[in-house]
């Protein structure tokens, strides 16, 4: 088994006033050379958007980009047409293929948005672009939800890559065990809230572990805790 271990303090940030950025891996302004990507994990940002602001027009190319607010509201709109708010609850996947341009703002004029930003290399290269959206009713907890997967399982958002993300909320002292799909994959391990032990590496919120050479991981909650996690090719 090989980790890697982001403790929350330690991810770039970036404070543009209107946006507050913490990076899990190089981006933008902030370069760390051993955090480039996690495999085919290329963009984790955890954005603070102020009430009323967003990112302009702007165009991507060849990634999977995978939106999850965490509250608040995001207003997307796009070269293809799409025109949607994403809320709370919500995941977004945009496939930028061979070429899309979206702007997002925070749809509230008033309060502040929080969101995930992730980004994930594609399998497939100069594909059409596409647009998939989906309110996620909150699981129970305890048990693994399925948000994205490569072929749509579990009514998941489809990503063209070979690549899972799952949500947990986790109740205190209980465990699970997440397997995965193939020999190759690595996980990623966001803790959004709370603290937990993964294979006795203990993790508090926002604190992230990779792991790869493996074939399944335990966490057990140490507290009340909700993680997000992310299977990828490495």
């Amino acid at each position: 088994m090989k980790t890697v271990f982001h403790a929350a303090d330690s991810r770039g940030y970036a404070d543009h006033g209107w946006l507050k950025s913490y990076h899990s891996f190089s981006f933008a302004g902030y370069y760390h050379p051993d955090r480039i990507q996690f495999g085919a994990l290329r963009v984790l940002n955890d954005d603070w958007v102020q009430g009323g602001a967003g990112f302009g027009m702007h165009p991507h190319k060849n990634m999977e980009i995978i939106s999850i607010p965490l509250s608040g509201g995001i207003r997307h709109k796009d070269s293809t047409g799409h025109q949607e708010v994403l809320q709370s609850g919500e995941v977004q996947v945009m496939s930028a293929g061979k070429g899309i341009y979206h702007s997002e703002h925070n749809a509230s004029s008033v309060d502040p948005a929080k969101f995930l930003q992730v980004w994930i290399l594609p399998h497939t290269q100069e594909l059409e672009p596409s647009y998939q959206q989906k309110k996620f009713e909150e699981a129970a907890h305890n048990h693994w939800q399925l948000l994205v997967s490569p072929d749509g399982e579990q009514q998941s958002l489809k990503i063209n890559q070979h690549a899972w993300i799952s949500r947990l909320n986790l109740s205190k002292n209980e465990e699970v065990r997440y397997t995965l799909h193939a020999a190759g994959q690595g996980l990623y391990i966001f803790a959004v809230s709370g603290a937990l032990n993964v294979h006795s590496i203990p993790l508090k919120t926002r604190d992230a572990l990779g792991i790869s050479q493996v074939e399944s991981i335990t966490i057990h909650a140490l507290d009340d805790s909700q993680l997000i996690v992310f299977e990828v090719p490495m």
